[in-house]
């Protein structure tokens, strides 16, 4: 039993509220011998949750900012609160319910999943492109209503030939880029100020403005991550450079696009259609105003839930979390500013140094 209790007072303490998706992080941690998993509940009291995770060194938490509670979103009260913390670590690619620079300025590292569930994520955002300009959505509907269309309504188009502007061309938009470029024969552009010349030819794509990627495009395909420079990056202006045929595809983070530019420009026939797998609030009201609107695409943020990217984004998590508990620097580290405040701590906190 003294064995056993040693064993957990020296293990490195992990915390994770239970998301409901399989598999995930805290299945892959339960078999590590060096870890004690604790798997905790939004519902359960919060007196609970905090007397563990205060004593925690990893917490990791969902990418999904309206799956977390504000309470236990990461911001600079719950850093207080939680001392021995070292490490958040999300469960995919973006990090919105957590306050990156709070945790740089407490010392705590922050990773993700990113390129765990991109393939997945790219597939979704091409199915919606085809989708939206064969008008299926459309037909489905229709089909299922009523009779007496002439299908010549659903008139379409091929994607063959046309242009496809990425906006991000990192782990997701280069495989967009990938599969329509190479795959569909389109001419693939893109805008990302955060890589260099040589990546976009290595991409297939060819560098353009924002707002030069607008106005070429046939289809926008929007794959940068959510945060205070890109918050309502596409909006009134934005929009109104696309042409009136050209659709818009959502599958990165709601907020990218501002919803009620994108309504107004739809009702108006400013532009064709959209696909939205993402929103500001998440999932959107019932009544929302591009819900009602025939040509938008709509889904449940479900553009990486496939079976693959489950199980990768779990496998990476865990393995991640294990190695930076170990005091390695972690590979998809977002705050790299806050490594050497990091290996002091976590030096406090272990009783031994972090090696490089």
């Amino acid at each position: 039993m003294s064995d056993n209790k040693s064993s957990i007072d020296n293990a490195h303490r992990v915390c994770w509220f239970d998301d409901k998706k399989t598999p995930n992080v805290a299945d892959f941690l339960e078999s590590e011998s060096e870890v004690a998993m604790h798997r905790l509940e939004f519902q359960a009291p919060e007196d609970a949750n905090w007397a563990i995770m205060e004593t925690c060194h990893a917490y990791c938490i969902t990418s999904a900012r309206d799956e977390v509670p504000d309470q236990y979103k990461v911001a600079a009260d719950l850093l207080a609160r939680c001392p021995k913390l070292l490490v958040v670590s999300t469960s995919g690619a973006g990090y919105d319910p957590i306050d990156v620079q709070a945790c740089t300025d407490a010392g705590v590292l922050v990773v993700n999943q990113t390129g765990a569930n991109a393939e997945a994520v790219a597939e979704h955002a091409v199915g919606m492109v085809l989708a939206l300009t064969k008008k299926m959505v459309e037909t489905d509907r229709s089909l299922r209503r009523e009779r007496g269309i002439d299908r010549e309504v659903f008139k379409g188009w091929n994607a063959e030939g046309k242009t496809i502007g990425v906006i991000g061309l990192g782990n997701t938009g280069r495989r967009v880029a990938r599969i329509c470029g190479k795959g569909l024969d389109m001419q693939v552009i893109a805008s990302d100020p955060y890589i260099e010349a040589a990546d976009f030819e290595e991409r297939g794509a060819e560098a353009v403005s924002l707002d030069e990627l607008m106005a070429r495009s046939d289809f926008v395909s929007v794959h940068c991550p959510y945060n205070a420079e890109t918050k309502d990056l596409v909006s009134a202006r934005e929009l109104g450079l696309m042409k009136p045929g050209a659709f818009i595809v959502n599958c990165a983070r709601g907020g990218i696009i501002n919803e009620d530019a994108l309504a107004d420009t739809l009702e108006a026939n400013g532009i064709a259609g959209a696909g939205l797998d993402v929103w500001d609030v998440e999932p959107p009201p019932m009544d929302h105003r591009l819900l009602a609107l025939e040509n938008v695409i709509a889904t449940y943020h479900t553009a990486g839930v496939t079976f693959e990217s489950r199980e990768n984004m779990a496998a990476w998590n865990a393995a991640q979390v294990v190695s930076t508990l170990r005091g390695e620097r972690p590979p998809r580290l977002i705050n790299p500013e806050a490594w050497d405040q990091f290996k002091a701590r976590y030096e406090e906190v272990f009783g031994q140094p972090v090696e490089g």
